[in-house]
């Protein structure tokens, strides 16, 4: 028999009534049937209920994250799961759930949510079908041919540039000096701020990076939404200014506004199924502010192949849009640099073949990591270099790509990687510790040259560098790019790559004025004497520094004289170019004249000049 205690009555042995311990001798309690739930209302209620609560999930879902409708879009499935899911949770709770366990719940759901189940099993098959006909390994050649690519000559097809289209300053270096000048208005910068986004473009013949406004909080927007965001910048990539552009009306329609203005929200209303690449910002030749939706599709299976197709351009003041397959010849950005890359990247690798590009690797290249634009005509290209997949330190050519058109160029030029050539620029200066830009490929006397950019610690351009391509041990650099290219022709020559001739070739944005001395004037600017020279038939006064040109003080009205030029640049007071009479006596002497551009004699002290030649006749 079991050992039990008796104290009073109290059996220690007996717990049933504590915490539902009992006796091990002791039958448990029978368990409680399980109420069954209640269905609301009849069948057709329970219906509209369960289709009215997936309704406003989907509208309130499509409203915010705002998926495409289109088969093509990942999203999408994402999107329709989600829907199926909410109507079979519906119908669970409306119509009460009957059934034990596992069991239970898939006959329940075999009974009420019949049309979603098929619906889910459906979007699961389709995706893993677009899955497999988008699958790089049986679908390498069309991968490789989302790219066509034309192999060119470069010397013969790439001109040398004017210095008016060289673009100086990279992304950072123009939203320092667009920071800048915001800051000096007083008010608007305790209102809004600039977006992130520079984008670089080719306007009125001039390389200029553009960018939006945006609201500086949500407090501010509500205190300003009714007149929109009041301007845009315009940064010059040449002469490195900024420029705030004010607008008659406000941009209403931006990626810095909320709600149905929102210009994501206001695309997905008025093209439900157009997937879009990321929205770039840009002005029309008219300064009127513009955004480029490009529309991205899908070319190989469902998923894969990703392309454009055409563009929405959408005025970001009023908000019309209209649907472009071609574009405007004034678009610059409709592919986008890392989508042209990845399309060059398929080509490379897999042009002849998937299992090539794994073993063997015959002709597999790829692009490398920089990138960068230039301006050429009336379009933007990006320039970036190529390289075999089994190495990285050296380029076996490069690509120019039409930002607009996608027409592509490949160049054979072996050579320096860019990021090797930013070393060998930057070593030339490194106790002044300045950091080169990511590199332009110019043609400089038929030689393709690494461009940079030199910037110092607080991010404004000092220097300008030039390497070349095939020997990147040919660097120099100077304060101004007409500097930089002179010592680079002349060391060129010293190596033989180019004739003597070729090294005193006027740089490429040389022009040249003849004309009588109409006019001369004086004046003293910072200790230094300076003449001022009007030619006849002309507004332009010429400056010259009587300090660093003694024989300048000999030019008299009358005087016939022939100027070289260059346009485009001006950053300071140079010297280098010689003044001297026409029967050759005398000896040479530093000429500075300002550019043809110049304001009047009485702003010349706060305007750029630059180098010229003058030939003074005899009298």
């Amino acid at each position: 028999m079991p050992f039990s205690f008796n104290f009073g009555g109290f059996n220690p042995g007996d717990f049933s009534g504590f915490g539902g311990f009992q006796d091990e001798g002791a039958a448990p309690p029978p368990k409680k049937p399980r109420k069954p739930r209640k269905a609301i209302g009849n069948a057709f209620t329970r219906t509209l209920i369960n289709l009215g609560v997936t309704l406003v999930f989907a509208l309130v879902y499509f409203y915010v994250e705002l998926p495409a409708l289109n088969f093509h879009a990942e999203e999408f499935y994402v999107f329709a799961f989600l829907i199926c899911a909410v109507y079979c949770i519906c119908a669970v709770v409306t119509s009460g759930f009957q059934g034990e366990g596992i069991k239970g719940y898939v006959g329940f759901v075999k009974k009420q949510c019949v049309i979603p189940f098929l619906a889910f099993i459906a979007l699961i098959a389709a995706i893993a079908i677009g899955a497999v006909t988008s699958w790089v390994v049986l679908r390498a050649g069309s991968y490789s041919e989302l790219l066509s690519i034309e192999t060119g000559d470069f010397a013969s097809e790439v001109d040398e540039i004017s210095y008016d289209q060289i673009p100086m300053l990279d992304e950072d270096s123009a939203a320092r000096l667009g920071n800048r000048k915001l800051g000096e208005l007083a008010d608007m910068v305790s209102q809004f701020e600039i977006l992130p986004s520079y984008t670089q473009i080719n306007y009125q013949g001039r390389p200029v990076r553009v960018t939006s406004l945006a609201y500086g909080d949500i407090v501010k927007w509500f205190t300003n939404r009714s007149e929109g965001l009041p301007a845009y910048l315009v940064i010059d990539m040449v002469t490195q200014e900024a420029e705030v552009v004010r607008l008659k009306e406000g941009m209403k329609y931006t990626t810095a506004e909320h709600f149905g203005r929102n210009l994501y929200r206001h695309l997905r209303f008025h093209y439900p199924t157009y997937m879009f690449d990321e929205p770039v910002f840009e002005i029309d030749e008219e300064g009127t502010p513009y955004w480029i939706c490009s529309r991205m599709v899908k070319t190989i299976g469902l998923f894969g192949g990703t392309d454009i197709r055409g563009a929405v351009l959408v005025n970001a003041v009023t908000g019309e849009s209209e649907y472009y397959e071609e574009v405007p010849n004034w678009v610059d950005h409709v592919y986008d640099a890392q989508l042209i890359m990845e399309q060059y990247d398929y080509y490379g690798m897999y042009h002849n073949g998937f299992l090539n590009s794994l073993f063997g690797q015959r002709g597999v290249t790829l692009t490398t990591p920089l990138h960068n634009y230039i301006a050429i005509g009336d379009d933007v290209y990006m320039y970036t270099g190529v390289t075999s997949v089994t190495s990285d330190q050296s380029n076996i050519g490069f690509i120019l790509s039409n930002q607009r058109t996608k027409e592509t160029r490949f160049y054979s030029v072996a050579g320096a990687t860019e990021t090797s050539a930013q070393a060998s620029a930057q070593s030339q200066v490194q106790q002044m510790r300045y950091t080169a830009t990511e590199p332009l490929l110019l043609n400089i006397a038929d030689q393709p040259t690494y461009f940079m950019a030199l910037k110092g610690e607080d991010g404004l351009v000092k220097m300008y560098a030039m390497v070349n391509v095939q020997q990147y041990n040919i660097v120099e650099t100077g304060s101004t790019v007409a500097e930089c290219e002179a010592n680079y022709r002349k060391t060129l020559a010293d190596n033989g790559l180019v004739d003597e001739d070729d090294a005193d070739v006027a740089p490429s944005d040389q022009a040249e004025v003849s004309g009588v001395i109409a006019e001369i004037r004086s004046a003293v600017l910072e200790g230094n004497s300076y003449y001022f020279l009007r030619l006849e038939d002309g507004e332009t006064f010429y400056a010259v520094n009587a300090a660093e040109n003694p024989l300048a003080v000999i030019l008299n009205v009358g005087d016939e004289v022939s100027i070289q030029y260059h346009t485009g640049e001006g950053s300071s007071i140079l010297s280098g170019t010689t003044v001297k009479k026409a029967d050759g006596s005398g000896e040479s002497a530093p000429l500075v004249v300002a550019p043809p551009d110049a304001a009047e004699p009485g702003n010349q002290a706060e305007q750029p000049v630059e180098d010229y030649t003058a030939e003074v006749p005899a009298e």
